[in-house]
């Protein structure tokens, strides 16, 4: 006499199948378990999905209670999928929108001016003054970290790295190698 497979087997047969079908034929089975198109070709989108509403169908879904408590946190909700169609085209409330300019502000791994920055290079010292307006070096503003540690050092340099001013992941402030 032969035994009738129990409904997890069959179960577990029919998800193994999805594993192996390709995005087209997952999401020809979505449109015949779900009743429309899927917008999706995400293949684990389209699997996790078909294979849920196959659990679903075969072991049953949500209680009858859970189905109405989610219906009713739905309603308390105010969700938005998408942003509506004239978001941007709406005018701005002139009551709630200033306009002005912003001034861009110096680079985040700077010290802030009046600062010193010292390294020894060459059995010397290099000291460079962070100024407002610049970078002072042996008595001369320079516009950038660059160009103050290229005079004094006679060698093409990025003045962050040469002070060690960057933030490179996995090295401390000030570590030179």
């Amino acid at each position: 006499m032969r035994e009738e497979p129990d409904k997890t087997t069959v179960l577990r047969e029919q998800i193994e199948g999805l594993r192996r079908m390709t995005v087209g034929q997952l999401r020809i089975t979505y449109r015949e378990i779900f009743g429309e198109d899927s917008r999706s070709r995400h293949r684990q989108f389209l699997f996790r999905r078909v294979a849920w509403r196959i659990q679903a169908n075969a072991l049953g879904g949500l209680s009858e209670r859970a189905r109405r408590r989610a219906l009713e946190i739905a309603d308390d909700a105010d969700l938005r999928i998408c942003e509506p169609r004239n978001l941007l085209r709406v005018a701005p409330d002139e009551t709630r929108t200033i306009e002005s300019r912003v001034s861009s502000a110096s680079d985040p791994r700077l010290p802030m001016a009046g600062t010193l920055l010292v390294r020894r290079y060459q059995d010397r010292d290099v000291i460079v003054r962070v100024r407002s307006d610049g970078f002072e070096c042996d008595g001369r503003v320079y516009s950038s970290l660059s160009a103050a540690v290229r005079k004094a050092t006679g060698t093409r340099w990025n003045g962050f790295a040469f002070f060690g001013l960057g933030d490179k992941p996995g090295s401390k402030r000030g570590e030179y190698n």
